[in-house]
């Protein structure tokens, strides 16, 4: 799934909400692009993600300008103001928040068992304000690809929680070696540590075959699960 960024832009000249864009991210490839200013990095995630238009060029899957695709096949991830999960929310609690829905059982139980098989059962009861960023990306992607039609993710300023570039750009690797198109939008220093970095192999030249991966979703989907909503209480994490 190969989704471009074709010079969109909102806005014109220096004082342009979002300057003029290119990026690619395709099966294989991870994409990054840099934008500043405070809100840039936003708008740049929902014309990405198919949620806003761009004033000029346009965004394409596949090579077609299709938005209700994307909207479909990408989630945001820790996008300001839109997809990023209260920082007083405890871990276990932001996963109970999105296996709800996602229409997978969102109880305690299977919470706490998502979070052992992504290696974050230690941190259940930490505040995502204090957890490591390359924990938090790895959190939050992992739960937005619990939404079965999600097969790409536009991760959003990761570097603004701070930590080593390095530890989260390995968790965009891995999302990208387990089949999954990803686009990150950052800043232009984090960007210039991501260009120094080596890239890994994600697959064999000319083969089609998907990574094997013990990540698959294990849970079921459960009819009594019940959603939430940022202005909806999350019951204790308490035992």
């Amino acid at each position: 799934m190969r989704l471009e960024l074709h010079d969109v832009a909102i806005g014109d000249g220096p004082g342009a909400a979002l300057p003029r864009l290119s990026a690619v991210a395709d099966r294989w490839v991870p994409g990054f692009v840099a934008v500043e200013t405070e809100n840039a990095p936003t708008l740049a995630s929902l014309v990405a993600g198919g949620r806003m238009r761009p004033e000029t060029g346009r965004v394409t899957i596949d090579g077609r300008a299709d938005d209700a695709a994307i909207r479909a096949s990408f989630a945001l991830v820790d996008t300001p103001t839109v997809a990023e999960p209260f920082a007083a929310l405890t871990v276990v609690q932001v996963a109970r928040e999105e296996l709800a829905l996602a229409g997978l059982r969102a109880d305690k139980a299977s919470a706490r068992l998502l979070l052992e098989e992504i290696g974050l059962d230690e941190h259940e009861r930490t505040r995502l304000s204090a957890l490591p960023t390359e924990l938090r990306v790895r959190l939050l992607c992992e739960l937005a690809v619990l939404r079965p039609e999600v097969r790409g993710l536009v991760v959003t300023t990761p570097e603004r929680h701070g930590g080593d570039v390095a530890a989260w750009l390995s968790v965009v690797h891995d999302l990208v070696g387990r089949d999954y198109t990803v686009l990150t939008i950052t800043g232009f220093a984090a960007l210039a540590t991501i260009e120094s970095l080596p890239t890994p192999e994600f697959a064999a030249a000319g083969t089609d075959a998907v990574p094997e991966t013990d990540t698959a979703p294990p849970f079921s989907p459960d009819d009594t699960a019940v959603a939430t909503t940022p202005d909806t209480s999350v019951e204790s994490d308490q035992p």
